[in-house]
């Protein structure tokens, strides 16, 4: 049996790019999979913007794990609402956020409270070090986000105001839409590698086969073992500058 040829330079190129997107792929399924740990059995408020296919759990923990809350907002219809989400990476919840246009509605499934519309009235694209005035009648919204999509050069801020309130929906606060996500990235992640080692020249195929399988093997694994995104995150952002 002839010994395996030494990788080419191509193969080695393609093989780090295979890590590199493996690597992003995992923080992604870290998220989602930590995400249906974390909110499981747990009556989480949630925001809900139709247009741009939002439907997010709303959190006062982190960023890392979706759409937060501010420290001093409390309660819809007492106080103003101010909400930060990511725009890349970490499930992108407010990545189509830019979309959003006066007259659109902003919607709040929060337990105790019930259903709470907002109609967007405002878009303003601001430095990062922008302080929000809220309204003086504590009826107003703020959703924020890092602009352009993947620079944290400016804030992106939606501001609603209160139109309606209604019952709550039980069954969107039970529901988790994203619960198959994690599953679904590493899936396409094997099938997409696997595509790519069957087209590759035969006596480097290999190297690519077994760089997919490996990874796709770590992706599943973190689908039901979970470690906080964050720390592939921040170990990426060291390696590429800080992005």
């Amino acid at each position: 049996m002839d010994s395996m040829k030494r990788p080419s330079i191509s193969t080695v190129i393609i093989i780090v790019c295979i890590i590199i997107i493996g690597l992003y792929a995992s923080g992604e399924v870290n998220y989602f999979s930590s995400k249906v740990v974390s909110e499981k059995n747990i009556t989480s408020p949630v925001v809900i913007l139709e247009k741009v296919g939002i439907e997010e759990k709303i959190n006062n923990v982190s960023l890392s794990q979706g759409v937060m809350i501010d420290s001093e907002s409390t309660i819809p219809t007492e106080s103003d609402i101010i909400l930060f989400g990511h725009r890349t990476l970490q499930g992108s919840p407010f990545l189509r956020l830019n979309e959003i246009e006066n007259g659109d509605t902003i919607t709040l499934e929060w337990p105790d409270i019930g259903e709470v519309n907002y109609t967007a009235i405002n878009k303003t694209i601001v430095p990062p070090t922008h302080h929000i005035d809220t309204s003086p009648n504590k009826d107003h919204i703020f959703l924020v986000t890092c602009d352009p999509i993947g620079s944290t050069e400016n804030r992106l801020i939606i501001e609603g105001e209160l139109s309606s309130t209604g019952d709550l929906d039980n069954k969107i606060i039970s529901d988790n839409p994203q619960e198959s996500y994690a599953y679904i990235i590493s899936g396409i992640f094997l099938i997409v590698g696997l595509a790519v080692a069957f087209i590759y020249p035969k006596e480097m195929r290999l190297y690519i086969l077994i760089t997919v399988i490996i990874i796709s093997a770590v992706l599943f694994y973190f689908c039901f073992n979970p470690i906080p995104s964050e720390i592939i995150y921040e170990k990426l952002m060291f390696v590429s500058g800080g992005m």
